[in-house]
């Protein structure tokens, strides 16, 4: 739990638009879409840029040309490059091992404001040529080296036509199980019994409920507009909601990971995002030398593992109640709830848990249930069905989202929380700042 002598404060946040992969983003790098994020949470607040100590982002699928997005990002942003930067990745929960690794720095004295954050984009992956291809290559120019023709044309005899025409697909799989994460979510919706009209029903909900907090600007200053490349205009919203979305257009799909019995959809599960999404955090001491207003404070942080096979995506269920507990609250005294929605069964699956009283009393040594899940609370403007799922970035748009809501709604404490690949859950209680 942090201290409340020694408070982490959550200043603000700022994200770019999302954008589904090979849309909006389409030629732009993950560098330059971090860029922008950071620019417009520095445009927001109103402080000297050297007060920054650190920058520490998020990010899954990287670049082998800036292998360090955090620091590309900020130095393309402007920020002095004296400020050093690191980049971190723990899957899809990879900005909020951001956000904690900068609070921890906070706590420790190494700086006294830190931007946390994160950047993905699909639009343009690193797809790698064959293996047998890469060895040829490291053979013939950098290990064996042939000196004679002789030599050269001994490595090729070992090539087959196929090793220089097919690539090598994106890894997309667990490493661990071999299994891809729309094939987990199957197998947790069949032995959790969620049924596809549940999920349908989830997922439309989704969208509902982002199409219209798009409509109605509630999440319009979470949001800087971006300048693609060969756009006529800049990007100002998010492409993935859909407002037409119904329990009735989504059962017209077939299951996009098991054919014949699947439960999974391409419409009920997050589809490949570019965007970025970055927050500011600051000790309590020099947001109060600044004359800056918080909007949130961190209470207390939870990271879980998991078994593989079962338990994967049930993250949240098992991070939630730890980081409850280490901020000394119940599930009930939570008025924001901020989950990433991976799938509808995750989601589905994750809340089932947390009401189950066998789940809390043999998963978690509680007495019964960790609690009542209000979907009055949960995800009002839509999550990471609708709104889209950067990777990297996801975390830092529920900080952002979180401290909003609690804002605007004048409720005492909120949670973050997601699931990664390698069955790794974390979770992260706010409390508001305003209050």
């Amino acid at each position: 739990m942090y201290k409340k002598g020694a408070r982490i404060a959550i200043i603000d946040g700022c994200r770019t638009p999302f954008q589904r992969s090979g849309t909006g983003y389409y030629d732009m790098m993950g560098w330059e879409l971090g860029r922008y994020a950071i620019k417009g949470l520095v445009s927001k607040i109103a402080m000297p840029v050297d007060v920054i100590g650190h920058v520490i982002m998020g990010t899954v699928a990287a670049d082998i040309t800036t292998t360090n997005v955090a620091r590309e990002s900020m130095l393309g942003a402007g920020l002095p490059y004296t400020i050093p930067a690191h980049t971190n990745t723990v899957a899809c929960i990879s900005a909020g091992a951001a956000i904690v690794n900068g609070a921890n720095m906070i706590l420790c004295g190494d700086a006294d404001a830190v931007i946390v954050g994160g950047v993905e984009t699909f639009s343009d992956p690193a797809i790698k040529i064959s293996k047998a291809y890469r060895r040829f290559i490291l053979d013939l120019t950098m290990f064996k080296r042939p000196k004679t023709i002789g030599g050269k044309i001994k490595l090729l005899r070992k090539m087959k036509l196929a090793d220089f025409i097919t690539p090598e697909k994106p890894a997309l799989g667990e490493f661990s199980t071999g299994l891809i994460m729309g094939q987990n979510a199957d197998r947790l919706a069949r032995r959790l019994g969620i049924s596809r009209e549940d999920q349908d029903r989830y997922a439309a909900l989704s969208h509902q409920r982002a199409a219209v907090a798009l409509k109605s600007g509630k999440i319009h200053d979470e949001m800087v507009p971006v300048v693609a490349p060969g756009q006529g205009k800049a990007i100002a919203m998010d492409n993935g909601p859909r407002e037409d979305a119904s329990v009735e257009r989504l059962s017209r799909l077939r299951g996009a990971f098991d054919k014949r019995y699947g439960t999974v959809t391409a419409a009920n599960s997050s589809f490949l995002t570019d965007g970025a999404a970055v927050a500011l955090l600051m000790s309590e001491k020099k947001a109060k030398a600044l004359g800056l207003k918080p909007k949130g404070y961190i209470r207390s942080h939870a990271f879980t593992g998991q078994d593989l096979w079962e338990e994967l995506l049930l993250g949240p269920a098992f991070a939630i109640p730890l980081s409850l507990k280490k901020a000394g609250l119940k599930l009930s005294d939570l008025g924001v709830i901020e989950i990433h929605e991976a799938f509808a069964a995750q989601m589905l699956g994750v809340i089932q848990c947390l009401e189950s009283d066998k789940f809390g009393r043999e998963k978690l040594g509680l007495p019964g249930r960790a609690g009542k899940v209000d979907m009055n609370k949960l995800n009002i403007y839509g999550g990471s069905l609708s709104l889209g799922h950067p990777f990297g970035a996801t975390g830092a748009r529920l900080l952002t989202t979180c401290c909003n809501r609690l804002v605007e709604s004048g409720q005492k404490y909120g949670v973050i929380a997601g699931c990664a690949a390698g069955a790794v859950g974390g979770a992260l209680i706010v409390e508001n700042a305003r209050i």
